[in-house]
Parts: C-alpha cells; sequence; structure tokens
C-alpha cells in the first residue's frame, strides 16, 4: 500500500501509518505545554514561548497528517485558500491586541 491512496474524486487519502504518526505528535505537542504550565518548570516567557511554538508545530502537524496538504501542483487552491485563511487571523489577531492596547492607554490616561 502507498503512504497515500487516491479516493474516487481525486482527493489524497494516508495510510494507517501516517494517521497514527500525526496522533501520536499531536499528543506530544499537546502534552509538553500542558506539563510546562501545570509543573511551573521555567520562567513566564520560556512557557509562553514554548506553547506558541508547540500550536504552531501543532497546526502544521494537522494539515500535513489529516488535511494531507503538501506543494503539489494539485492542491493550489487549497494552498492558497489556507494561506488566505492564516493571513486573516492574523490580521484579526494583531489587529484586535493593537485595539485592546490602544483602549487600554486611552481609558487610563487620567490615572
Amino acid at each position: 500500500m502507498s503512504s497515500s491512496e487516491t479516493g474516487p474524486g481525486g482527493q489524497a487519502h494516508g495510510s494507517v501509518k501516517e494517521y497514527v504518526t500525526g496522533l501520536i505528535l499531536s499528543i506530544v505537542l499537546t502534552v509538553i505545554p500542558f506539563y510546562l504550565v501545570m509543573s511551573g518548570t521555567g520562567s513566564d516567557t520560556f512557557t509562553v514561548i514554548a506553547i506558541v511554538v508547540a500550536a504552531i508545530a501543532q497546526v502544521l502537524v494537522q494539515m500535513v497528517f489529516f488535511l494531507h496538504m503538501n506543494g503539489s501542483s494539485e492542491q493550489t487552491w487549497l494552498t492558497v485558500s489556507a494561506v488566505y485563511t492564516v493571513f486573516i487571523l492574523l490580521f484579526v489577531i494583531v489587529g484586535s491586541l493593537w485595539i485592546f492596547e490602544h483602549l487600554n492607554h486611552n481609558m487610563l490616561m487620567g490615572h
């Protein structure tokens, strides 16, 4: 059996080995930040950085092992929509943080 088979609609379906690998990586990338937060080991800055790195890695694992995204030309629209989604999420998150910071600054100006 190949690493991924093509279904009737042309979509790639992974093998059991790919799904198990993705599951194990997802569990590990969930347990590491959970352990850092619950045990209190490391500084707050290190814990936040570890959570962000694990979250980014988790998204990549989900996209590769479960959504079967790769650089093939057949997945151009899927890749474009994923990049668009990431751009919109960053825009909303950064914009929200910017608004929160300015609201905080403007509301507490007289104190």
